[in-house]
């Protein structure tokens, strides 16, 4: 884990650049295309290499059949020391810019400046041969990142180190897991210390620890006036690493500045433009119903604090759950579970409520009744989630249940750096 110490020092890893730093990469009015039909991509790369052969190739602003923009006239900059991140939803274009920021393909139309070495951690381990051991592939990575054998030896030791490879650093990469290969090539890129580092969504290859590590290095790179590019699917990676961003959609460029403000514009398109938008309240249509065990789940909402149904509850304000339910039975010990998780994260839980392990005792007499979770500041920040809620005896008996209810939370107040909102007041009071 970072100390304590580390976290003041990184404050928290968004160091502001100046306005007046050197330009390392610019991108101007940058374009690619592609083609959707195998066989005519295959045409179509088979032309397009016999004209660069010849001379004769010209970048063209034209779309052929069964083509495609993948990016459109793409145009941004980067400064010494600056990180920058790159958002979208999958499809609009982000690893493509890398790619040709990388050099690994060239734009159809457009000019990418760069000055200075470009390290790409595009796919981690995949340079790696498997016959070889992680040594000898530590040292043909690194070379043809552009450093000698000598430089090589001066940073061999602190690579095998980061990486935490220990003894097996001499043992051939197939025996590897897949999180060694990645640690050991994240390490290798890491070491070669470039002008700029190009990150795609390889930050989580390890745990807490070797995470908050990468987090700390790449902090001291950037104050060796190192620029970082970072794609990532993880809000929170980018809004503490960046300190600007870029929105990418469909292969536009919908906005670039400061990294707060543009997560604010994604998320918010995330969230509007679903084709299963929050539901705010809902029925449970009886025909769903395979059997009843007695009591049945009749309806979902959320309250305010005067109980009026509302269809997204506010962040920091107090509000309702409520789990309507019609008994044909009575029962002395009901239990409520709510399983609650974020759309756009990774699938882990955010939060996880049991009637059962809060030892509050639910009676059911027949009839129609709704179950109400009071929750005196919502602590969920702005964003799109999913919730299942159980109803039963307990976890394994259960009465009925709803896999999943989708809702949104609307906030008043920039939440973003935090992962969940704390009621708080300010005051100044006199020592004693």
């Amino acid at each position: 884990m970072v100390s304590i110490n580390e976290q003041e020092t990184l404050g928290w890893l968004n160091t502001s650049s100046s306005d007046n730093a050197e330009v390392v990469l610019s991108v101007n009015g940058v374009s690619k295309k592609f083609c959707r039909d195998l066989k005519r991509s295959l045409l179509y790369g088979i032309q397009d290499i016999a004209a660069e052969v010849l001379g004769l190739r010209e970048k063209s602003d034209k779309l052929r059949a069964k083509e495609f923009w993948t990016l459109d006239n793409v145009s941004f900059e980067l400064r010494r020391g600056e990180a920058l991140g790159l958002v979208g939803k999958n499809g609009s274009g982000k690893s493509t810019l890398l790619r040709i920021i990388a050099g690994l393909i060239k734009p159809d139309t457009g000019l990418v400046e760069i000055n200075g070495r470009v390290a790409p951690l595009i796919a981690l381990g995949a340079g790696f041969n498997p016959i070889l051991t992680g040594r000898e592939n530590v040292y043909a990575n690194m070379s043809i990142l552009g450093l000698s054998n000598k430089e090589i030896d001066e940073r061999f030791d602190e690579v095998v180190e980061f990486a935490e490879i220990g003894d097996a650093i001499d043992a051939p990469v197939w025996s590897y897991s897949s999180r060694m290969a990645a640690r050991l090539g994240f390490s290798s890129a890491l070491h070669t210390e470039p002008e700029i580092l190009l990150i795609d969504e390889v930050l989580a290859v390890g745990d807490i620890k070797f995470r908050s590590k990468c987090h700390l290095r790449l902090y001291q790179l950037r104050q060796k006036g190192i620029s970082v590019i970072l794609v990532s699917h993880n809000p929170q990676a980018i809004l503490d690493i960046c300190d600007f961003s870029v929105y990418l959609r469909k292969g536009q460029l919908i906005t670039s500045g400061h990294t707060d403000e543009v997560m604010r514009i994604y998320e918010k398109d995330i969230f509007s433009g679903r084709k299963q938008p929050a539901q705010g309240a809902i029925a449970i249509p009886e025909n769903t119903k395979v059997k009843s065990s007695g009591i049945d789940i009749t309806y979902l909402c959320f309250r305010n604090s005067q109980l009026d149904k509302v269809k997204s509850p506010v962040t920091g304000e107090k509000c309702f759950f409520c789990v309507g339910y019609q008994s044909r039975i009575k029962d002395e010990n009901l239990g409520l579970s709510l399983t609650i998780q974020e759309v756009t994260g990774e699938g882990e839980t955010i939060l996880s409520l049991s009637s059962f392990n809060d030892r509050a005792v639910l009676k059911v007499l027949p009839g129609k009744y709704e179950v109400q979770v009071a929750l005196p500041n919502l602590g969920l920040r702005p964003g799109s989630y999913t919730i299942k809620i159980l109803l039963g005896k307990d976890n394994l008996n259960m009465f009925d249940c709803v896999k999943s209810f989708r809702f949104t939370v609307e906030g008043k107040e920039l939440m973003s750096q935090c992962l969940y909102y704390q009621a708080r007041s300010w005051e100044v009071v006199k020592q004693f």
